[in-house]
């Protein structure tokens, strides 16, 4: 078939709403409810935690609606790099992009380590004498294994893609009908004394810490947006994508929580030294159909841990090409591979930050990195885009939306809303650890390194603003249909489509 090349940035429009959707759903799902739900009950104090997954799932699809939005506008390399540099340009000229990528280099990585942790901790079902050296040499393994994987030409990591998500999709249909094979209603449903007290303090402490991990277990939706330049009919393809995911990832995540709490008490996940709290789903398969049964699908589960990270690492990669490419980051980010076209320095300097970021959690804990990557990503890109929406419906009234959100601005207040409690509790829910103070310094000094960037290369507010406008003046990418295209993958976009 022949090849779209996005001349501007370098990459290959090849990526169609099947893989696109493959993509953002391992991202989703991979190791993170495998492992958050334990974290989740301890929230809420019980099995009423399934709440925590509801709430997750509507701030997920408000905040969705954002992203299809400005992704079918906007359809570059980068993602938010992009949607804040078109909106914001006008008041502050570089700035906004430029602290975005600033914390994504942070965020990106410090999530994707959190996989490899749940790797590492559902490892040590097969492996119980695993000491804690050990486990830190298999997880930083495993982070070099992921960047060597992903040295090579987009294509074949979007078809290594879809059989990774395979692989999701089979273990986690595995633990769900294992637990609804042995279900207990009564297990699943016995609620403590005052689950649902609404006017208690600790019961909207509890909602704001489930919140923010039910959100931590959606994010992914926004993995595809992030590789915009290499989507076909990124008008279609981005929005759609993003709402059959989170759908999806939705109506899984609900069966996953409500199954495994019908088999496994819940008082047994706040025990640090039982099963059920490291490894909830190998417990639950050990129960319904023996050893055998959960060594099998913990390997499933491991392999579905290394999808996740794999294609986060793979979105977030391009966040600071194009940012680079524009004079809006570090200039050498902004160079692909000589052969294969992938972003080198960004894939090398994520796969570092990753590598760290998985040995502080592996000597702190789970919740706290969760907590941590929640507040450093609420503050610049969450927020902000937010405003975004509204901000070029007003600078650019003419930007070509070939999808416009939905009941627009409800899906943007009920984001802000979420967002804003996520930010406001993050202190209360991880005592002594400051995530609010650490986000804040964090975008402290981001804002005195464009300050020295900004002098370095005259820019903004040592230079004059430079305006730019591409997407509103540019050709429509879902246009440009090359020969051929409407056979093989376009069949397959169609049933996605349809279902989504």
């Amino acid at each position: 078939m022949p090849e779209l090349l996005d001349e501007r940035v370098g990459f290959v429009r090849r990526i169609g709403l099947f893989q696109a959707t493959a993509i953002n759903m391992s991202q989703m799902c991979g190791i993170g409810p495998f492992v958050t739900i334990p974290l989740m009950v301890a929230a809420f104090g019980g099995p009423q935690a399934v709440i925590g997954f509801l709430a997750g799932a509507v701030l997920a699809l408000a905040d969705g609606l954002i992203w299809a939005e400005l992704g079918a506008s906007l359809p570059g390399a980068g993602g938010s790099y992009v949607y804040l540099r078109q909106a914001f340009q006008y008041r502050t000229g570089k700035l906004m992009p430029f602290l975005f990528v600033w914390t994504a280099m942070l965020f990106i990585p410090l999530g994707m380590s959190t996989g490899v942790i749940g790797f590492v901790q559902y490892l040590g079902y097969l492996w119980p004498d695993m000491s804690q050296g050990q486990g830190d040499l298999v997880g930083i393994a495993v982070t070099v294994g992921i960047v060597v994987l992903l040295w090579r030409r987009v294509e074949n990591i979007a078809r290594l893609t879809v059989v990774l998500w395979t692989v999701m999709i089979a273990s986690v249909a595995l633990v769900i009908v294992a637990a609804f094979t042995h279900f207990s209603p009564e297990r699943a449903f016995s609620y403590p004394a005052r689950a649902f007290e609404l006017t208690a303090s600790h019961f909207w402490i509890g909602f704001a810490a489930g919140l923010t991990i039910g959100i931590y277990d959606y994010l992914g939706y926004n993995t595809i947006a992030y590789m915009g330049a290499e989507i076909r009919r990124p008008g279609r393809t981005i929005p759609r994508a993003v709402l059959s995911s989170i759908l999806g990832i939705m109506a899984i995540y609900l069966l996953l929580q409500i199954g495994t709490l019908g088999v496994v008490r819940w008082q047994e996940m706040l025990d640090p030294h039982s099963t059920a709290s490291t490894s909830v789903a190998s417990a639950v398969l050990e129960r319904a159909w023996g050893k055998a049964a959960a060594d099998t699908v913990t390997v499933l589960i491991l392999i579905t841990a290394v999808a996740s990270v794999f294609t986060g690492l793979l979105g977030g990669s391009r966040v600071p090409y194009d940012a680079a490419r524009d004079r809006v980051f570090f200039r050498p980010y902004g160079k692909l591979h000589p052969r294969h076209r992938f972003p080198v320095l960004g894939l090398l300097t994520m796969g570092a930050v990753m590598a760290t970021g998985f040995l502080i959690g592996r000597h702190t804990d789970l919740a706290t990195i969760i907590q941590l990557l929640t507040t450093v990503m609420v503050i610049v890109q969450a927020l902000a885009q937010v405003a975004a929406v509204t901000v070029l419906r007003r600078r650019q009234p003419g930007l070509r939306r070939p999808y416009r959100m939905w009941l627009y601005p409800l899906p943007s207040v009920v984001a802000l809303a979420g967002w804003l409690v996520i930010y406001a509790y993050a202190d209360e829910n991880s005592p002594g650890r400051h995530p609010v103070e650490w986000s804040l310094a964090w975008v402290a000094a981001g804002v005195v390194a464009f300050l020295l960037w900004a002098r370095h290369e005259k820019e903004w507010p040592f230079g004059p603003k430079r305006i730019d406008e591409r997407y509103l003046h540019g050709a429509d990418p879902d246009a440009e249909r090359p020969a051929g295209d409407e056979a093989g993958p376009a069949g397959a976009e169609g049933a996605v489509g349809a279902a989504g």
